[in-house]
Parts: structure tokens; C-alpha cells; sequence
């Protein structure tokens, strides 16, 4: 079987990553299943990788509008040649351009994939591709993925053909992120943090949909409380090149207690220096990073958006979005605990992900639905 991922880019995010896991997942490769990606935009920062380990990538470099419909052209032709018996597009902007592509090439099965729920943190441009892919979803998918049961029932309220909902969860490779427990501790000697220090961390980009102006306000009510707590932001955007944040961690009157390390290649090892990983997010689907910190074995305190409660497994450690007080007070209480207990919690949560959430769990619902197209067609 050969299937087509259409993305927008290739750059380190939720999407990406999860595709990433997908297309290397060896129970799909012992299937016979075939993987090509292409590539809105450019290879990104996971194109050479992938090409590494055999994968077919083709990047359309559709950076500018004005070469939207050459690019379009080119997605075509390469469906086309490919000829695949199953096309994935992965969000809005690729669900409306490769499913329009992929049925004019001919294409059968077009699955969507829809990973936001709430959209109005997103620009004006894909507020609208929305509204354009909800009208088209009764035509154009075969059926549509949902990462996360919210992002399904939004979906559905904004008009998307409520019979082509899905869901199929994230899932995390355990073995290949505890390749990088102990590695945290050689970032937390680069920076100099001191041993009795405890880190509270975030980690991905900075983006209006993560809120990272709740993380640090949060940050600044609990660093007149705590002493020794130290504050690590990683993602891209996370430096001291963004004059944005900055500004925001100024305003909290202990700037010296934040360590930005903008985007790494090694995000694992950057959660395994932490001791407390907390989701500031006021929109998501299925949050990838929170199931990856709790994978590490950090106990997390996480705003209550998408999924983030049924990954957690518990509604304890969650709080409203965009509201730091609240946030502040729930970090709080973790940090009051003896590091034995938090230990204990970490433990706990990288249990659950083992249990209910493996990459061998979600790659086998992806492998059964792209046979159920293929039969249904033949």
C-alpha cells in the first residue's frame, strides 16, 4: 500500500513530529506500507532526517502566496506520478490544497486530519481555510481525523460532515524518549543551576495558541514563593532575540531566574532537566508535549484545554486557561510536596502513557482504517 502525507512544513511542532513517529513506525513498515511526504513549504528541520531513514520527501517551497497555484500544480502532478492508494493531509491549510489535489489526480481515499480546537487564537487566512474546509468536508475527504474527542466536537459544530469524524489519538514512541532520560542533567550543568534548584519548564513554541505570556505571569507569582525555583522555556521564539517576551519577563521583576533556550534538537533531554512540566496552552488538540514530559516521568500541571484531561487521567492537576493566579497555585502545590512524592507522580503519569497511549496502539488504528479505505474501494 502507498500513502501520500501532505503537510504544510516540516519543522519540529505537534503535527510534524507525530507524522514523523507515523511514517517510522515499524509495525506500518513490516505492513508493507509505503510513505512519501510532501511538503508545502520546506524540508524543514525533520526533512533531512526522514530522507535518512528512506522515506520519500518532496518539499513544494510555497512560501509566498503568489506561488500557491504553481504549487498546487506541482502537488497534482506528484499525486499523479506517485499514485497512491491512500493521500493524509495533516491541518487546514493542507487538508483544503492536497484534498482538492489528491481528487482531481483521480484519488479515492483522502483522509483529513484536524489536530486545533479552538480556532480563534489562529490568523484571519486560516480562520477562513476553515470555514472553506467545513464546507467541502461533505465532498472532499473519505473520512477525517481528529487527534483529540474536543477537536471533533468542534469540528462538528462548525459545520465539517459530522459521518466522517474520527478519532485516533496520539500515540509516543516510550522506547526511543527514554533514550534520553539522565540526559538532562548536562543541560542543567551548562546553565550553572544550582543543585538544589528546582526547574519548572515549557517547551515549544512561541505562538498565541500556547500562551506563553500565562506561563510567565504564572512564573513571576511563584518566584516570590520559592526561591529556589528556576524557570526553562524551549521552543522556537523562546530567546532573547524576542523582544516580546522579554519584555514579559521583565515586567515579572526576577528575570535572572529565567533560562531560554529557544529551539533545540534534543527536546527530550530539555524535559528530562526539568522537575515540573507545565501546559500554559489556551487552545489545543491533543497536547504531544504534555504526553512526551509525562513519558520523562514529570508530574505536570496543565491548563484544561483539548484532551489534555483524558491524557492526564485525572482532572487534579489542571486549571482554567488563562488564568495565572490559578496556574501560579496549582504549580505551588507541586512544588510543596517532598520531591519523593512528585517523583511518585511523574511515575504515574509515564505509566499511563505505556498503558493507554503507545505509537503501537495508534499506528495500528491508522493501519486498519487505511485498509478499510482500500477495500472498500477494490
Amino acid at each position: 500500500m502507498r500513502c501520500v502525507h501532505i503537510i504544510s512544513n516540516l519543522n519540529v511542532g505537534g503535527a510534524e513530529m507525530m507524522l514523523k513517529r507515523l511514517v517510522s513506525d515499524p509495525l506500518l513498515l513490516a505492513q508493507g506500507l509505503e510513505h512519501h511526504i510532501i511538503s508545502l513549504s520546506d524540508v524543514g528541520a525533520l526533512g533531512p532526517g526522514l530522507k535518512a531513514q528512506g522515506v520519500s520527501v518532496h518539499a513544494l517551497n510555497a512560501g509566498r502566496m503568489c506561488l500557491i497555484l504553481l504549487a498546487f500544480f506541482r502537488l497534482w502532478v506528484l499525486i499523479r506520478r506517485i499514485k497512491p492508494d491512500v493521500v493524509q493531509t495533516w491541518m487546514v491549510h493542507s487538508d483544503l490544497l492536497g484534498g482538492l489535489a489528491a481528487r482531481l489526480a483521480g484519488v479515492q481515499s483522502v483522509v483529513w486530519g484536524i489536530r486545533t480546537t479552538d480556532y480563534s487564537v489562529e490568523s484571519r487566512s486560516t480562520r477562513w481555510v476553515r470555514w472553506v474546509c467545513a464546507r467541502l468536508s461533505a465532498l472532499v475527504p473519505t473520512r477525517i481525523v481528529c487527534a483529540a474527542q474536543a477537536s471533533l466536537l468542534n469540528s462538528q459544530a462548525a459545520g465539517y460532515a459530522a459521518d466522517k469524524l474520527m478519532v485516533i489519538p496520539n500515540g509516543f514512541d516510550v522506547a526511543q524518549l527514554s533514550e534520553s532520560l539522565g540526559a538532562g542533567q548536562s543541560i542543567r550543568q551548562k546553565f550553572a543551576l544550582e543543585s538544589g534548584a528546582c526547574l519548572v519548564g515549557c517547551l515549544g513554541r512561541y505562538n498565541p495558541a500556547k500562551d506563553h505570556a500565562n506561563f510567565v505571569a504564572a512564573a513571576g507569582l511563584l518566584a516570590t514563593r520559592f526561591r529556589q525555583v528556576r524557570f526553562l522555556m524551549v521552543g522556537r521564539g523562546l530567546d532573547a532575540g524576542n523582544p516580546e517576551l522579554m519584555k514579559l519577563i521583565a515586567a515579572t521583576g526576577f528575570p535572572e531566574r529565567f533560562v531560554l533556550l529557544g529551539e533545540r534538537s534534543d527536546p527530550a533531554a530539555c524535559l528530562d532537566a526539568m522537575d515540573v512540566f507545565v501546559l500554559s496552552s489556551c487552545t489545543e488538540g491533543f497536547p504531544n508535549v504534555l504526553g512526551e514530559a509525562m513519558v520523562m516521568g514529570l508530574p505536570c500541571v496543565s491548563t484544561d484545554v483539548g484532551d489534555a484531561a483524558s491524557l492526564m487521567g485525572t482532572r487534579e492537576w489542571l486549571v482554567p486557561p488563562r488564568d495565572a493566579k490559578a496556574l501560579a497555585h496549582k504549580v505551588g502545590q507541586l512544588l510543596a510536596l517532598p520531591s519523593e512524592e512528585r517523583q511518585h507522580l511523574g511515575a504515574k503519569a509515564r505509566q499511563r502513557v505505556v498503558e493507554v497511549y503507545s505509537m503501537i496502539a495508534t499506528a495500528q488504528q491508522f493501519m486498519n482504517l487505511y485498509n478499510s479505505l482500500v477495500k472498500a474501494k477494490s
